[in-house]
């Protein structure tokens, strides 16, 4: 008779024979799903490549008839980077779900790509020759003869030159056994390895740092000697994107795990059915050094197609601590006291609250407008009076900046926390002297109404008077809007605020992104994925600065 032992652990072995079984199935089912995704996005390729097609060939018929279709032909072009790098990203979504499917067998799906054309003849050939192996990898044996090559040509980029490397596999056979061997493939961070890490760092800074869309590059491509097609160039954007998703996870850990954060938004026109809507970009900034903190600065950019509160609870839903923004009502949901996992305080903006005040209070500009015979504008002396009562917060906190928290409140408490009294005193009796619809009464409203959140700092030293970094951060976005004027997807917005956190990230810690994504594409394929840390912006500079030569 079995013991009730031996029949809680039969009972154990068949619960865990039938959670393994459910695991499989959900994986099988889970990779099905990412195979039709992938099939789906390169169907959705497909027909805007051939659409282009067909309009630049009706173009070279008929001719140029407008400017319009010029446009229409810019337009199918963006539309076709984004559904390409959609279809690559989504191909090697699904080709890692099949891969851990495990024990149940599910049909993959791998992309019937345009043929691509041999590089050019002109380009110099280098020639990188893997050694073979010194003895047989089936039997041992040492006497080995040498049966041929295998050739994979990967063009690469030399700033303002360009090359082509030839990556040689010799090929041995065993004299013993007749078996052959050969060195395996080196890793290629896109399909076939058309491109080095060094042209795919370069394209991706180009296009999410410099904001030059890949139609352009693709142009100057062709003037400098080497044709390249959209098509193939925006497949290696969305390669380059899921093979660099780790680092961007391990970025958004580090940029959420702060005391506080910078969060601020910029519209981002995107292309629509016949118009263009005004998306969002969004981003939080992590910034320790204004209070003296160690860790190294960092941000995180989202995509939405509009400005909903859900968009920065869901960025913000693990996350609890203060941040630093403006007063848009998104984010109201946030603030409160019984959210969970945490609360999350506001503090406001004091550069924000200037503006209005300074605009009253700018005598220059009004003197420059009324010589060029336009109307100048009042000058108001309360909005003097109270960019010089601001003027005099930020002069405090110039000489408190790099200092730890403690000093900085310590000396917030003795400098700044008389004037923010005698400032709240004057503000409220100048706004009973104003009419509610007044400029300056609007100004006052949004300060008074807020004056907890415009006051935290008093009582917290890792608190700035100012939300200039997630500011700052934004920068970039609005100087690219008036070069790519729109995303041609939701897809390709998301994949510009995935680039925009590594770049902006790499260029916070002062090194280039460019030859840091370039070093982490050529490694990140062998690197182990328990030391992903190692290839951060930060810790990757510290490393770099390891391996240079040291002086004589």
């Amino acid at each position: 008779m079995e013991t009730s032992s031996e029949q809680h652990s039969d009972y154990t072995a068949a619960l865990e024979a039938e959670l393994a079984i459910a695991r499989a199935e959900k994986a099988a089912a889970l990779a099905e799903v990412a195979v039709a995704k992938a099939r789906e996005a390169d169907d959705a390729a497909i027909i805007l490549r051939q659409n282009l097609y067909i309009q630049k060939l009706q173009r070279e018929l008929r001719g140029q008839k407008s400017e319009r279709l010029s446009r229409l032909i810019a337009q199918m072009e963006l539309m076709l980077e984004d559904a390409e790098a959609t279809a690559s990203e989504d191909e090697l979504a699904a080709e890692m779900a099949v891969a851990a499917a495990g024990s149940i067998p599910v049909i993959g799906f791998t992309r019937k790509r345009p043929v691509k054309k041999p590089f050019p003849d002109h380009l110099p050939r280098e020639r990188v020759v893997v050694a073979g192996p010194a003895a047989c990898t089936c039997c041992g044996g040492e006497r080995l003869r040498k049966l041929g090559e295998d050739i994979t040509e990967t063009m690469e980029s030399v700033p303002r030159s360009w090359k082509v490397i030839q990556t040689v596999r010799e090929k041995f056979s065993c004299r013993d056994c007749e078996a052959i061997s050969q060195a395996p493939a080196p890793f290629h961070v896109i399909p076939r390895g058309w491109a080095g890490p060094s042209l795919l760092a370069m394209i991706l800074c180009d296009k999410f740092g410099q904001h030059i869309p890949l139609n352009r590059q693709v142009e100057r491509f062709a003037l400098e000697g080497v044709p390249l097609s959209l098509s193939t160039v925006a497949d290696a954007i969305g390669s380059c994107c899921q093979v660099l998703e780790p680092l961007l996870r391990r970025i958004e850990a580090h940029t959420f795990a702060a005391e506080r954060l910078h969060g601020d938004d910029t519209t981002v026109p995107v292309l629509a059915a016949g118009k263009t809507d005004i998306a969002r970009i969004w981003s939080y900034v992590r910034v320790d050094a204004p209070f003296g903190g160690s860790a190294p600065p960092s941000a995180m950019f989202y995509y939405s197609r509009d400005r909903a509160g859900e968009h920065p609870q869901t960025h913000l839903a693990d996350y609890s601590g203060i941040l630093q923004a403006d007063a848009y009502t998104g984010y109201g949901q946030l603030y409160l006291p019984d959210r969970s996992p945490g609360p999350i305080y506001e503090a406001a903006c004091w550069a924000h609250a200037r503006r209005p005040f300074f605009a009253l209070a700018d005598v220059e500009t009004s003197a420059r407008r009324k010589a060029r015979g336009k109307s100048a504008f009042i000058i108001s002396p309360i909005a003097i009076e109270m960019v010089r009562r601001i003027d005099a917060l930020f002069a405090i906190e110039r000489e408190i900046n790099g200092l730890p928290a403690d000093h900085r409140k310590a000396i917030r408490q003795l400098q700044s926390m008389p004037l923010i009294t005698e400032n709240e005193a004057w503000m409220r009796e100048q706004r009973v002297k104003l009419p509610r619809d007044h400029d300056l009464a609007k100004a006052f409203d949004y300060m008074l109404n807020r004056w907890l959140s415009f006051t935290r700092f008093l009582d917290d030293g890792c608190i700035c008077l100012s939300n200039n970094a997630a500011e700052r951060s934004l920068r970039g976005v609005a100087l690219g809007r008036k070069a790519w004027l729109f995303a041609g997807s939701d897809r390709g917005g998301q994949r510009a605020a995935a680039m925009y956190s590594l770049i902006v990230t790499a260029k916070m810690n002062r090194i280039d992104p460019q030859a840091w994504l370039a070093d982490v594409l050529a490694r990140i394929a062998d690197h182990p994925a328990n030391r992903i840390d190692e290839l951060l912006p930060w810790n990757w500079a510290r490393n770099a600065m390891k391996t240079m030569p040291q002086a004589a």
